[in-house]
Order: C-alpha cells, then sequence, then structure tokens
C-alpha cells in the first residue's frame, strides 16, 4: 500500500477513536465540561497531561531546531523539561489546594478583586492564542503533506475535529481524548526513531545511539561524522553553539517559568480528586514526556545527517520522490543559482540553493531514511495528535476564561449552568475560528511561535502566581500593576524585534539582533519582563495597603499539607 493509503487509514482510525471517545464522555455541566468532574485518576491524568503538554512544537519542531541549531537549539529541551519539573513540585500541589477551576479564577479570587480577573483572562487569551496559532500550523504542515492538500485546507480540516470534540465533551472529553493521543504519539514518535538508529549505527535504542558508531565500517561516530558534514558546508561544528550565554539562559528561563503559568497545563491539575493525586500525575506524566524528551536530540542527529547526506551536491534531477512530495507543500524549495542542476546546499545565503523549513525534519525524517509506508504514515498520525491534543487544551482555557471567569463571576452572575455551558461551547467555537485565521497566516515556525507564548505567559502570570502562593501580604495593587506592565513590555519587545513592527517594518528576525537589548532575543525576553513584573509587583505592595485578613489566613492555609493539621492536633 502506498503512503497515502496508509495515512488515510491511520488517520482515519485515530480520528474515529477521538469522536467516538468524545461523543462517549458529553459533558453534561460545567463541572465535567471544566474540569472532568474532578474524578479523573492520576495515571489517566498523567498521560493526559502528557500529550496535553507535547504539543506540535515538542513532536514536530524542536527536533527541527535542534537539527538545524545544533547545540543551541537544546534550550528549548532545557527550558521545557525543567519547566515542568518547576510547575510540578512549585505550583501544582498549592493551585490543587486553593481550588479553583482556572487561572484567572485562582489569581481573582487570591487578589479580592475583578480588575485583576479581568486582567489575568486579557493575559490567558493572549498566551493561548499565541499558543494556538503555533498547533495549527502544525495540523497544517501535516495536512498538506500526507493529506496532499494545500496548507489552508489542513488547517481547516484540523479545526473542524478539534471543535468537535472541545465543544462536546469540554474537559472531560479531551482529558480521555488525549490519553489516546498521547499513545500515538509517543509511539509515533519511537517507532521511526528505533528503526533509524538501528539503520544508522546498528543500536536499537535512539538515545545510545547518537552516542555510537556508525554502521559503515568507518569506525567514525556519528556526531563526528555530522560535525564533519557540517564544517564541510560552512555550517557550525553540531556540537558547537553560536548563542551568546546570557541569551541562552534567559531563552531556558522563559521557557521554565512560561511553563509554570502556563493555564492549559495548570487546569489539568484540577481534573483528580485529592492534591495527593495532583503530586502523582505530575510525576507520571514526566516519565511520560521523558521519552519523547531524550529522544528528541537523537531525531535531530539522524534528520540533520540523513538530509546532509542525501541532497548536498547532488543532481536535482536524480532525487528520490520524497524531495518532489515535500517540493508540492512549498516547505522546501530548489533555487538553482548556477545552473548546473545539483543542489548546492551551503551555510552561505550568496551560494546557497536549497531552502528546508525546520517544521519538516520529524516529518519528512522517516521518508528520508526510506522507512516502510506504514511508518511514514504513523508520523502523520502522531504529528496530528501532538498538534490537536495541545489545540483542544487551549481552546478550553479560552473558552473557560470567557465564560467562568469573564461573564459569570463579572458581568452576569446571575446565569444559570446550562447557559453558562453554551457560553462555553460559543467561545471554543470563535476561539477556534481565530486559531485558524492564525494557522493559516503564521507569525514564523511552530516552535519559535510557541516559544513566544512562553515568553507571555512568564511575563506575566508566573510572578502573580508565585506571589499569591508564597507571599501571603501580595495585595491587588501590586500584582495587577506587575502583570499589565509585564505582558506590555513582552508585546512591545516582540512587536519591535520579532515583526519589526516599531522599525518601519522592516523584518525583524537577523537584521536587528545587533539592537537587541543586553543581547537577548525575544524567545528569552519574557525573562526579563518577568523580573520587571516581580519588582514592579513588590514596589508597588511597598506604598499601598496590605491585603485583608481573611486572604492573608487562606494563602497561610493552602501551603500546609492535607492532614497536617489534624495530625499535629493530636
Amino acid at each position: 500500500m502506498t503512503v497515502q493509503t496508509w495515512t488515510y487509514i491511520l488517520v482515519g482510525v485515530t480520528f474515529a477513536l477521538y469522536i467516538g471517545i468524545a461523543i462517549w464522555s458529553r459533558a453534561g455541566s460545567t463541572k465535567e465540561f471544566y474540569v472532568a468532574g474532578g474524578g479523573v485518576s492520576p495515571l489517566a491524568n498523567g498521560m493526559a497531561t502528557a500529550a496535553d503538554w507535547m504539543s506540535a512544537a515538542s513532536f514536530i519542531s524542536m527536533a527541527g531546531i535542534i537539527s538545524f541549531g545544533g547545540y543551541d537549539g537544546s534550550v528549548y529541551l532545557m527550558g521545557w523539561t525543567g519547566g515542568y519539573v518547576l510547575l510540578a513540585l512549585l505550583l501544582a500541589p498549592y493551585l490543587r489546594k486553593f481550588g479553583k477551576f482556572t487561572v484567572p479564577d485562582f489569581i481573582g479570587d487570591r487578589y479580592y478583586s475583578q480588575t485583576a480577573r479581568v486582567v489575568a483572562v486579557i493575559c490567558a487569551l493572549l498566551v493561548s492564542f499565541t499558543y494556538v496559532a503555533g498547533q495549527m500550523r502544525g495540523v497544517g504542515v501535516v495536512f498538506s503533506r500526507f493529506l496532499e492538500v494545500d496548507i489552508n485546507t489542513g488547517v481547516v480540516i484540523g479545526m473542524a475535529i478539534v471543535l468537535f470534540y472541545a465543544v462536546l465533551g469540554g474537559m472531560k472529553g479531551i482529558t480521555y481524548t488525549q490519553v489516546a493521543q498521547y499513545c500515538v504519539l509517543i509511539f509515533a514518535f519511537m517507532v521511526p526513531a528505533i528503526f533509524i538508529s538501528i539503520q544508522m549505527t546498528g543500536n536499537a535504542i535512539p538515545q545510545l545511539g547518537m552516542g555510537s558508531t556508525v554502521s559503515d565500517g568507518s569506525g567514525l561516530y556519528l556526531l563526528d561524522k555530522l560535525n564533519g558534514l557540517s564544517t564541510e558546508l560552512g555550517f557550525a561544528e553540531y556540537t558547537n553553539g553560536t548563542k551568546s550565554t546570557i541569551d541562552v539562559f534567559m531563552i531556558t528561563l522563559a521557557l521554565m517559568v512560561g511553563t509554570a503559568g502556563l493555564p492549559h497545563v495548570i487546569v489539568r491539575f484540577f481534573t483528580v480528586k485529592r492534591v495527593r493525586d495532583a503530586r502523582k500525575s505530575a510525576g507520571i506524566a514526566l516519565l511520560l514526556i521523558a521519552i519523547l524528551y531524550t529522544t528528541a536530540p537523537a531525531v535531530a542527529v539522524f534528520a540533520r545527517t540523513n538530509l546532509i547526506s542525501t541532497v548536498s551536491e547532488q543532481p536535482y534531477d536524480s532525487m528520490p520522490a520524497w524531495f518532489s512530495n515535500w517540493e508540492k507543500t512549498g516547505l522546501i524549495t530548489f533555487d538553482d543559482k548556477n545552473k548546473d542542476g545539483v543542489i548546492t546546499y551551503k551555510a552561505s545565503a550568496k551560494e546557497n540553493e536549497l531552502t528546508v523549513d525546520r517544521d519538516i525534519m520529524v516529518l519528512a525524517n522517516p521518508e528520508i531514511a526510506n522507512l516502510p509506508a506504514w511508518v511514514i504514515a504513523l508520523v502523520a498520525a502522531g504529528g496530528l495528535a501532538a498538534a490537536l491534543s495541545t489545540a483542544a487544551g487551549l481552546l478550553l482555557v479560552i473558552s473557560s476564561s470567557v465564560s467562568h471567569d469573564l461573564i459569570k463571576k463579572t458581568f452576569r452572575p446571575d446565569i444559570n449552568e446550562k447557559q453558562e455551558l453554551w457560553i462555553a461551547r460559543g467561545a471554543a467555537t470563535v476561539a477556534v475560528v481565530i486559531a485558524g485565521y492564525f494557522g493559516i497566516n503564521p507569525p514564523g515556525f511552530v516552535a519559535a511561535v510557541v516559544a513566544l507564548a512562553f515568553g507571555l505567559a512568564a511575563a506575566s502570570f508566573f510572578p502573580a502566581i508565585v506571589l499569591g502562593i508564597f507571599y501571603k501580604k501580595m495585595n491587588k495593587e501590586g500584582a495587577v500593576s506587575g502583570m499589565v506592565v509585564g505582558i506590555l513590555l513582552m508585546i512591545f519587545y516582540m512587536l519591535k524585534f520579532k515583526f519589526g513592527i516599531f522599525d518601519g517594518g522592516k523584518e525583524a528576525v537577523s537584521g536587528l539582533q545587533e539592537d537587541w537589548w543586553f543581547g537577548i532575543s525575544p524567545e528569552g525576553f519574557g525573562s526579563i519582563a518577568m523580573i520587571v513584573n516581580f519588582i514592579v509587583a513588590i514596589v508597588v505592595n511597598f506604598f499601598t495597603p496590605e491585603p485583608p485578613e481573611e486572604v492573608q489566613e487562606i494563602v497561610e492555609n493552602i501551603r500546609i499539607p492535607s492532614g497536617a493539621s489534624k495530625a499535629h492536633n493530636h
């Protein structure tokens, strides 16, 4: 069977499974819609959290970034993994004990202010829309290649699927769909990695294969071979970094603290029965995430080596079928500058004739390595599972922020549960349409867009949540002014250096690096905006009244482990 037939079968079966689960687990109440009724087991929640967390950026784009950036790309690996640990240990159990459905709900109640709640809703919407744009772009990339439709049609199909199960099942439907999606995406990521590892090094464990000798009998280590191939073409050695230490540190920090402020991941900890279960599911999710995250660097090395070996200095007419298949999507282009019919792939922009979109590396890797058709199709199903699982989680955050925090808690407290559920579904529908627009007109490749979402979360939520839990004297004036200054500063920096908006519209991606403040890229600037947020919040707090006594008591209580007070009394 052809790759396309296999793709239709595997994608069709997985989509039928997701839709079946959504129908089976329809949400009948707002509690089921927002937090799956609060009765999910730690194992199921751990799997769902892992799927929610490993988006198209992790599945499709992260190995692509590492394969092009080499050592520099590892910041994404460190930042995202470290961030999850930070979230699981530092914030999740306390937020769970506070017992609110959403982050704006926590901020509104902790800071005893509707203004704080509305600011938090706006920040949640900004973060979620930036993040979901990256997911929709990932969906479009997968559809455009494997179902041979153009990217825009791919985005529309993805929108329809997500809308169906997010709107129908709410968090309950999404949770059990994500359990299935985790199984699909991890299988789809590992199978080709194992195949290629055996093919290139004879070692079945990709993590070890990456550091093994190549099986062509040369005795060369795979990484040495790749370093050699890279330097021949004028690129930096794969295992050497070109980014400044400060930028690497700031990007890693922004990704870490951004993770801890991501509303769609935090809400997962409200779906379990007890605080203990929240900790347990966090640990399970970390193990499940580690499987993909420790394999990604190996996949990046395999993909980069395969790509260079296959395309460099090869006659264009003799390129294998995968090359023309990806050319049709516009994600790989050949411009024969010297008209010799041979592909010149070089670091120098003047000589280079090949443009490769980073987002295709994981998806094209099994084709470049000539793996069986079913493996190639499996990767397509996995990429869609990764993108759709996160997109659904984000849509839920958007719809609950609008229906629960804006309408029910702020403007129309008198609406009943049924009306609130209808508003939540309506908000999800509008959100899907906006997300689809961003998917069709993306501001960059998947992981870059997602990294900006982390910067926004770091700049806005992280200080408000940390101070809200660990500093009982933190008041509403401080928290609100910190959030507003932090997010505005981050947006200004993004618009200036990523989109060139304050520089007469000139392209900002490479031309303005020398103008970056302190040499920090837009992806890393979330760290600076977060520090400014902390400073503003603490300074304003110092000059304004303390929070009410009852709020300080609530903060005291959420830090005492469940059952500790009873034990103390005995």
